[in-house]
């Protein structure tokens, strides 16, 4: 039997079939968050709400009195439109135990979170959720629901209620699904699949109301009764009612300020971005040149014997990419066709590149030439080359995108490289950066941030085709990194947890200095030999080979390295491979599975030997978005166990890739490459070599240029 406490939950649920039955559907988006970070309007209870598609936030969360300070760090990714992510760190205040000693102290705990929609809003039915917290982490704040949100009068109010089990079911229980399994606070990292949906029910619910366009107004009852908590004193929860108010600042910026079980005051801040939407509106870039079309009867065959005319013509081709940031690096003329190679040092959107260099085409080249080829080159090699006509181009320059991608071809660059002749310039060429750089950790329990900041200087001399010496240099102007301490015996050697030793120097330190061979040694395949030092920690040589069709989702690549461990100020010398938890192997290796699943889902599955010498498999999974964005999560497990892995069991991750030209609306190739994980740990390391050759040519090839076309005309 439902309790006392239920009573108010069940008036409120009542509440929602008892209004007017033909209140309009909504499609219940929030850009609002609640306490534990994830998407909705309450305040610690979950809804039925989702953010919008693509929505990143951040919340940064806390509540308590005096030194009993709990604070919540979540970042909250709606993946899809019914399903929503969440990565939290939490410092949760006075519950984990010190040895030997009757005090509590802050307990720094990771967990993530998943919801998923099962039925949208109807005008008769609420939407429908289920969802889970903390279920890959250490349990503390584990819990499983079942939620219904239903909005009334146009969308002003939303109620929700709903069921739950772990934290969401030990108050005012009225009922249970079998006996859920005590979980012990550990290095924590693995699916608690054991507790799932397991234990005492409680029933929650309540009510949000959207006062105005930016102040909101909620309450609710909670059915989470913190056990861990109040039983430590750290909280002293006199009532199952919280009560809230969120004020929008701007769709990036909300602030939430709430009165939490009788006893408490807690607040929060949210930051929102959306990774579909450019934070420049129509972009910054320069109005390509319209299609120069020929006029009519015009048909010279006799000007590609001209080597004056032919001479004119590669000139002013090239001064015009030029000016477009693409750079001709080869040409073959003839009567009726044209083939050109070029280096598009601008345009992250590749078809942008391809569709400024066609427009370039018609401008310069003798009326005669009706087949135009343009291959991408990268590294010195072509990936892909697309092939249309002249009279399309003509013709369907307003027309939609979609209709000159279906009148064009794609080819293996490596198909049309014959008879084609390089720029004078093409090689050698020098090419440098100077930036400043950030380094930083996260997730260290002694210390959750440290950085290291200073100036990096990169160069890259291609001196002959697919030949490439490249080397950076950077010098730590700022920093804490050097503070980690190293983790005790893990019975691998330490192949990245000495990673403070290498933060420790004050000198200039070589980051990579390395010389690489592309080659393309028969159609649909690529190949990679890079030899130096090859990143911070490592010297030594890698070598890759990848097939991967044009116009095929589907890629396969191997790589084998062969490894020598630098000096820890990262200069010239080389150290044993003797560690005093072991010694490092000489080789490691992968083979590797790539596919476009659709959507904007990239998968990748790597398998082989790790730095340490462990064996096992990386399975990753990306959205990414038309604009560049990319969001994923990866997870590494090897024949080490959780036990000798070390606090989070076994490796696993977020990164993010963020396209500068998104934040500033020029096209450029420069990106912000960002992983979220655990501190560094010897298990399921892999090498971080520059130059993979998947991230080299897909963006060239049709199934991701394809996602892009509609930047061709810009």
């Amino acid at each position: 039997m439902i309790g006392k406490h239920l009573v108010g939950v069940v008036t409120a649920t009542a509440m929602i079939f008892s209004a007017p039955i033909l209140a309009p559907a909504s499609d219940l988006v929030t850009g609002r968050t609640n306490m534990f970070g994830t998407p909705g309007n309450l305040i610690d209870m979950p809804t039925a709400e989702m953010a919008p598609e693509g929505q990143l936030t951040t919340t940064i969360s806390a509540y308590g009195s005096g030194s009993d300070i709990t604070t919540r760090t979540t970042l909250s990714f709606q993946v899809l439109p019914r399903l929503s992510a969440s990565f939290r760190y939490s410092a949760v205040s006075g519950i984990l135990s010190v040895a030997g000693s009757p005090n509590f102290t802050t307990l720094h705990d990771r967990s993530f979170d998943i919801n998923y929609r099962l039925f949208h809003e109807s005008t008769y039915l609420p939407a429908l959720s289920i969802g889970m917290r903390d279920f890959i982490g250490t349990g503390v704040y584990g819990a499983e629901y079942i939620v219904a949100t239903k909005s009334l009068l146009d969308d002003k109010l939303r109620f929700s209620g709903g069921i739950g089990w772990g934290r969401l079911g030990s108050y005012g229980s009225f009922g249970s699904t079998g006996t859920r399994p005590t979980t012990r606070l550990g290095t924590g990292g693995v699916p608690t699949y054991n507790q799932w949906f397991r234990g005492d029910v409680a029933a929650f619910g309540g009510v949000s109301w959207h006062a105005t366009d930016k102040l909101t107004f909620s309450a609710e009852y909670s059915s989470d009764g913190y056990d861990r908590e109040v039983s430590r004193s750290v909280l002293d929860r006199k009532s199952p009612w919280n009560f809230g108010a969120t004020y929008k600042v701007s769709e990036a910026l909300r602030f939430g300020a709430y009165s939490l079980y009788g006893s408490e005051f807690g607040v929060n801040l949210s930051l929102s971005l959306n990774t579909r939407e450019p934070a420049v509106k129509g972009g910054a870039e320069g109005a390509p040149l319209p299609v120069a079309p020929r006029p009519k009867g015009a048909a010279d065959l006799g000007w590609s014997t001209d080597t004056t005319r032919t001479t004119n013509v590669k000139a002013s081709l090239s001064q015009l990419l030029a000016r477009e940031g693409i750079i001709l690096h080869a040409i073959a003329l003839e009567p009726r066709r044209a083939h050109v190679q070029i280096r598009n040092t601008r345009y992250d959107m590749r078809a942008q590149a391809v569709g400024r260099t066609a427009r370039a085409l018609t401008r310069t080249l003798p009326a005669s030439v009706e087949t135009f080829t343009i291959t991408q080159m990268i590294e010195g090699q072509p990936t892909s080359s697309v092939t249309m006509s002249r009279s399309d181009l003509e013709r369907l320059e307003n027309a939609p995108a979609t209709e000159i991608l279906a009148a064009s071809t794609f080819q293996d660059g490596a198909e049309t490289n014959q008879g084609i002749t390089p720029m004078d310039d093409a090689f050698p060429r020098f090419e440098y950066d100077i930036a400043p750089y950030l380094r930083f950790s996260v997730f260290d329990p002694e210390n959750p941030v440290r950085y290291a900041a200073g100036i990096r200087a990169k160069g890259e001399y291609h001196f002959a085709p697919g030949w490439v010496a490249s080397g950076s240099v950077s010098q730590k102007v700022i920093g804490n990194l050097d503070n980690i301490s190293l983790p005790g015996p893990s019975g691998l050697a330490r192949v990245r947890s000495n990673v403070a030793f290498y933060n420790q120097s004050d000198e200039p330190m070589i980051d990579y200095l390395t010389v690489a061979k592309y080659g393309r040694p028969a159609k649909n395949f690529y190949s990679r030999l890079t030899v130096g030092y090859l990143e911070r920690m490592y010297a030594g040589a890698s070598a890759e080979l990848l097939w991967k069709p044009v116009d095929s989702r589907l890629a396969l690549g191997a790589e084998v390295n062969y490894v020598l461990p630098r000096d820890y100020d990262q200069q010239f010398g080389i150290r044993t491979r003797a560690t005093n938890t072991g010694v490092i192997p000489e080789w490691n290796g992968h083979v590797s599975a790539y596919y476009d699943i659709g959507y904007g889902f990239h998968t990748q599955v790597d398998a082989g030997r790790y730095l340490a010498g462990d064996w096992g498999a990386t399975v990753s999974l990306d959205r990414v978005f038309a604009n560049g964005w990319s969001i994923g999560a990866y997870a590494t497990k090897t024949d080490v166990s959780s036990a000798t892995f070390g606090e989070g069991s076994f490796d696993k991750g977020i990164r993010i890739v963020i396209p500068f030209s998104w934040g500033t609306g020029s096209p450029t190739l420069q990106k912000s490459e960002t992983v979220l994980k655990s501190l560094s740990r010897d298990g399921g390391a892999r090498l971080e070599v520059d130059g993979r050759l998947y991230d080299k040519v897909k963006d060239t090839h049709r199934p991701t240029m394809a996602k892009t076309w509609g930047k061709f005309w810009r």
